[in-house]
């Protein structure tokens, strides 16, 4: 890892980054066609699927396993320490638009400049578009991912 955990550890960043997206994500038993035309399943699984219904257990393992790839990804490309909370909430951002988009981020690129988080935590509430249309939910997550980010109770 590049970027360095400050005050905690790569478990604890998964443990909050995994609360805040379970709930945003939404649990889906079968597979469906998002709002931008993906197929999702289980806890907004875009990845490989059957067509069939899929259990708690076995997509919260899933959620789990990409959610560590997903760290190592962005670790790839943030060579900054961070806090715990502010990694689990570009965590959670790059969950939802992915690695690449994440690496490519003006908001990556003031984190390795070195600007602190209040700073760039503001990058997140630009990411609120799917389709090329402002979504309430795109708004609302961010709102959280952001509201982590910057330690808001």
């Amino acid at each position: 890892m590049k970027g360095k955990i400050i005050g905690g550890s790569a478990a604890s960043v998964l443990v909050l980054a995994l609360a805040l997206v379970k709930p945003w994500e939404g649990y889906a038993t079968e597979p469906y066609i998002d709002i931008v035309g993906v197929a999702t399943y289980c806890y907004g699984d875009t990845g490989p699927h059957e067509q069939r219904k899929y259990g708690e257990q076995e997509c919260a393992a899933k959620l789990n396993s990409r959610l560590g790839q997903y760290l190592t990804g962005i670790s790839g490309c943030i060579n900054r320490p961070m806090r715990e909370r502010e990694w689990a909430a570009v965590l959670s951002f790059s969950y939802n638009v992915g690695v690449s988009a994440t690496c490519r981020s003006t908001m990556v690129r003031r984190i390795n400049d070195g600007e602190v988080g209040p700073g760039w935590c503001a990058e997140l509430s630009k990411w609120v578009y799917a389709g090329g249309k402002r979504v309430k939910g795109l708004v609302n997550r961010r709102a959280a991912e952001r509201k982590l980010c910057e330690g808001r109770s």
